[in-house]
């Protein structure tokens, strides 16, 4: 079978998981059967199919009839003779060993030879369920993440007998509904995000049961220092603390031994599960209603942060060391499973190897437990000195970096490139008047710095920016609006600056955010990336340039759609448009800019600079003057040295070495 002869779909499972992952199936055009052990049951997750897409719709993220893609959809009961020409089958029950193995010997009974049977499981071993079959070589895990419809990873795993042709298939099924799939090669409980993210949650634990620091602490350390979108404890009390106890249970069950943590187990017993309960590490303000936690700024500093994170890269390191997964996928498995601004390897790299191989020595000597025996491949890079950034090698290989921090902005220097990033990821790099004043600093600073020949703009986490901080906006007068200029004239800066920028967008960029953007010569769009200018949903509109720069990049119609609605569209619904000049996969997204930038950066500095004051100066005028504006540039450039130099290259058959004169 290839991924060609895949059209029909059945989901075994039509709770919480299963219709989600029916619902993505069915929006991608296949054919699917949704199954459950009784009507109602099967009843239950069609309406909620329907009560989702109908929310699609409403928002006009739908190409199709809400009842065109139901039509696609057949509710069945059990297993019958109907899905007997099934191509593939997916099954979503509850993590029980034994009615898993059920449902396999039943579906390999009843569906044609070559259909290829997957496991939503989270935790559970492919390898024992595939043993329920006849066909082990064509049983693999597909984990989705919940929701569904809208989390883009699925973790690819492989069973011992499952072969590279099926993993293939499925990893590139996955693209086709629109997911980001990481391939995990071999049998590993817990996949790559389960087993990373106990990682940080056992190492968390031991920190305050040791009584180094509050969870409290921990979780302002986790938000402030690292960015994570919730604390760790926060996260375990929207997670479920009774989800996090039974899944370190079975694993125990299956050899894997974890550091224990009291604090859950004690959590546990007092039925004090988190947010579903009303009460866990934090007080909610009833069952099941989910209210952030003030975790103060002002402790951020009690808790080293390699501390937080330790355990998940040496277990990382564990895993890459035996060919589990590459160190792209797993660093892209936690940003977008787990939504962390950057990859655990990345994060490993930053603070640097040497101070984390301290932190799990420092987690070992206090829960005197062999999951923190720090793992050879650290211990190999330590001898060989490649300890992330500051030594330009670790888990990645860098560039010589200078860093320069200003409050809300990082500048970080790697000559031919600078990046200029939008650092308050807890904001989702929301827009403050001292932010505008630090990109205005870092930009007059690189300006004159002759090492840089090209500039990237972006976003810290997991947002380029999601527009203006508009909770400033409450005391204004309208006077007080025009006044508030600062904002206009660095797109404008931007626009006209001497050398070429390029945003990078990596998440949300909304509202002053997208004007940021389009003020840029080239836009590059993370496949995960959303954006819009939603003003109007709070009853102003662009402010910053985005009723001018955006119909001459996507024409009026559809620049009116956009601003009209507020609607906020998709990377490639961007790019369709020609909103954004490219689009990457993640994993491929930092690698793909400093490739673009690169090759600009190799370019003469007076011919790009000409090249764009014809093109911004040339696009505000009519063609005879623009025509006018071209020649005089390139009259201009004839006296340049560059122009010298690249005739002599290209007679030469070189590379050219432009030096901006």
């Amino acid at each position: 079978m290839d991924i060609e002869q895949i059209k029909k779909i059945l989901v075994v499972g039509s709770g919480t998981m299963g219709h989600g992952i029916a619902e993505v199936f069915a929006l991608s055009g296949y054919e699917v059967y949704l199954s459950d052990i009784s009507q109602d049951i099967v009843n239950s997750g069609m309406q909620k199919i329907k009560w989702s897409l109908e929310k699609f719709h409403e928002k006009g993220r739908l190409k199709e009839n809400v009842d065109h893609i139901m039509a696609r959809i057949k509710p069945i009961v059990g297993l019958s003779e109907q899905v007997k020409d099934v191509d593939f089958a997916i099954e979503a029950a509850v993590e029980r060993l034994d009615l898993k193995r059920q449902i396999f010997q039943s579906l390999d009974q009843t569906l044609k030879e070559e259909a290829i049977l997957a496991t939503n499981t989270s935790s559970l071993p492919i390898t024992l369920i595939a043993r329920s079959t006849k066909r082990e070589d064509k049983v693999i895990g597909m984990h989705f993440f919940n929701p569904p419809v809208l989390m883009s990873l699925v973790e690819v795993m492989k069973g011992e007998k499952t072969t590279d042709q099926t993993a293939k298939i499925v990893y590139e099924l996955a693209k086709r509904i629109g997911k980001q799939p990481v391939m995990i090669n071999k049998d590993v409980p817990g996949y790559l995000v389960n087993r990373l993210l106990f990682g940080i949650f056992n190492g968390s634990c031991i920190i305050v049961e040791k009584g180094l620091a509050s969870f409290t602490e921990v979780d302002a350390a986790a938000r402030y220092k690292l960015g994570f979108p919730m604390g760790v404890f926060e996260l375990m009390d929207y997670t479920g603390i009774d989800v996090v106890y039974l899944i370190n249970e079975g694993w125990k069950q299956l050899g894997i031994e974890l550091p224990g943590c009291s604090l859950i187990d004690e959590k546990f017993k007092m039925k004090e599960f988190g947010v579903k309960s009303g009460k866990g590490f934090y007080a909610y303000p009833s069952p099941g209603k989910y209210s952030k936690p003030d975790i103060p700024i002002e402790l951020k500093d009690k808790v080293d942060p390699s501390l937080i994170i330790a355990g998940a890269v040496n277990e990382a390191a564990r895993l890459l060391r035996n060919g589990v997964s590459s160190k792209e996928d797993i660093d892209l498995s936690v940003e977008l499973g787990l939504g962390l601004p950057k990859g655990i390897l990345r994060y490993a790299d930053e603070i640097g190897i040497d101070n984390v191989v301290n932190a799990i020595s420092k987690l070992k000597l206090e829960s005197n437990n062999e999951f923190y025996n720090v793992d050879a491949l650290l211990m190999q890079m330590m001898g060989s000195n490649k300890l992330g950034v500051k030594t330009g090698e670790g888990f990645y290989i860098y560039n010589k970096v200078e860093e320069k921090k200003y409050k809300n902005v990082l500048l970080r220097i790697e000559p031919p490139l600078a990046w200029i990033i939008l650092d308050r990821p807890e904001m989702l790099n929301a827009i403050t008047q001292e932010l505008v004043e630090e990109v205005n600093k870092a930009l007059d600073e690189l300006e004159t710095d002759n090492r840089v020949r090209t500039l990237i703009l972006t976003g810290n986490g997991r947002s380029f920016s999601a527009g203006a901080d508009i909770a400033s906006f409450l005391n204004l007068k309208p006077i007080d609006i025009i006044r508030y200029r600062t904002l206009r004239e660095l797109v404008s800066k931007i626009s006209l600056y001497t050398k070429p920028i390029l945003a990078a967008i990596n998440g949300y960029a909304l509202g002053g955010g997208l004007e940021l953007a389009m003020a840029c010569d080239i836009r590059i769009a993370s496949e995960t990336a959303q954006l819009g200018q939603p003003e109007i949903n709070i009853g102003i509109i662009p402010g910053a340039g985005g009723t001018q720069r955006l119909p001459k990049l996507v024409g009026k119609g559809k620049a009116k759609m956009l601003i009209y609605t507020g609607e906020i569209i998709s990377a490639k619904q961007a790019y369709e448009i020609g909103l954004v000049d490219l689009v990457v996969p993640p994993e491929k997204f930092e690698e793909e800019v400093k490739r673009v930038a690169t090759k600009i950066a190799e370019k003469s500095p007076s011919s790009l600079i000409a090249a764009k004051l014809a093109i911004e100066m040339g696009n505000e005028t009519n063609i005879w003057d623009g025509m006018l504006i071209e020649g005089a540039l390139f009259g201009l450039l004839l006296t340049t040295n560059d122009v010298k130099e690249g005739i002599k290259a290209f007679l030469e058959k070189r590379k050219p070495k432009f030096v901006g004169e």
